[in-house]
């Protein structure tokens, strides 16, 4: 069975390198316009107040890689969220912020989050625009506050000069920087994987990968729903919790919501390993191990996963073979999504 994951990853891996210098084009094309795939649903975020333009988005994503916006100039939101892994932080179960200091959760992936309605892994953060306000103040990640990061980027001669562009003004405030990373942050849409081109009719999946996409349908779609993988919802999966994190509860002061956390996409998921609100598994065999007899049962456990999901290990891996065709290598390697600094 690992021998059949481990070649999966392989393949994946040498697939997004062959494809990591043809890629040229950001979603919406040359216009840099936010445009929905047409297999897609209407996005939560509306753009009325802050329609993406190129100048705002080459503004927005210098911001996303610039290691100034951290207290010691070491850490960007890059750093925790790498493009070629669909800006996840692989291998690391929490993020290393500021001065080698240890997050408390794992850095979810960064994809498709026009449609979130609410942000971070116990729905803290309810808009996209002030999402970045959380890593950004957070004493173990970047650890400035915005008085002191506006009046540092505002010694910068190469911001006022977007800005200018960008909003017509050279001076930086709260607003603009949100709306300039939420430019960048909205047009991170993946939507080109071999799932999505079945969608569309373009290519036809194998019999394992259909089959995979049958266990799918039957055991894990109820809460990683449509076509963007996810209901967001927050639920307790029946993981054995840590005392200290009791997930939604520390937002809505609600014992039901114990051990509660978001529901996450599964696009992508064979790159954005480590796995769970606290990356406790390592693999996607390990995950879905869990789901067929770890569940820990509480008074909030999910009721659908209360005898857990029977699986056999021949459908474990045909279920993991389908989660890989959600794997869009177009995403990861669009070098308009790159770094500007060239790091």
């Amino acid at each position: 069975m690992r021998g059949i994951v481990e070649s999966i990853g392989i393949i994946t891996l040498l697939f997004l390198t062959a494809c990591k210098k043809e890629l040229t084009e950001v979603p919406g094309g040359n216009e840099y316009s936010f445009l929905v795939p047409s297999h897609f649903p209407e996005p939560y975020y509306q753009f009325e107040n802050n329609e993406v333009s190129q100048e705002g988005f080459i503004l927005g994503r210098k911001l996303f890689y610039d290691k100034r916006l951290s207290l010691d100039n070491t850490v960007s939101c890059a750093s925790c969220h790498i493009r070629e892994y669909a800006f996840s932080d692989p291998g690391k179960k929490v993020s290393t912020g500021v001065e080698g200091r240890v997050g408390v959760r794992n850095s979810p992936a960064l994809f498709n989050l026009a449609w979130n309605p609410s942000f971070m892994w116990d729905g803290g953060i309810n808009h996209i625009e002030i999402m970045p306000l959380a890593p950004v103040t957070d004493h173990n990640e970047m650890d400035m506050s915005m008085q002191d990061l506006m009046s540092k980027l505002d010694t910068l001669e190469e911001y006022s000069l977007l800005l200018q562009s960008a909003f017509g003004t050279r001076e930086m405030n709260d607003q603009r920087f949100f709306y300039a990373l939420t430019q960048f942050l909205t047009l991170l849409v993946s939507s080109e994987s071999k799932y999505d081109r079945f969608l569309e009719g373009k290519v036809q999946l194998t019999d394992e990968e259909l089959e995979g996409k049958h266990l799918f349908e039957q055991n894990c779609a109820v809460c990683h729903a449509g076509v963007l993988f996810t209901d967001y919802s927050y639920r307790n999966n029946g993981l054995l919790l840590d005392p200290e994190d009791n997930g939604r509860e520390r937002i809505s002061l609600n014992p039901e919501d114990r051990g509660k956390f978001k529901v996450p996409s599964l696009r992508n998921s064979v790159l954005t390993y480590p796995y769970m609100h606290d990356g406790r598994f390592e693999t996607l065999e390990e995950v879905i191990d869990h789901y067929r007899f770890g569940i820990n049962l509480t008074a909030t456990t999910d009721p659908t996963l209360v005898n857990g999901i029977p699986l056999s290990e021949e459908e474990k891996a045909k279920l993991i073979i389908f989660l890989s065709t959600l794997t869009d290598a177009e995403f990861c390697y669009n070098p308009v999504f790159g770094n500007p600094f060239g790091e």
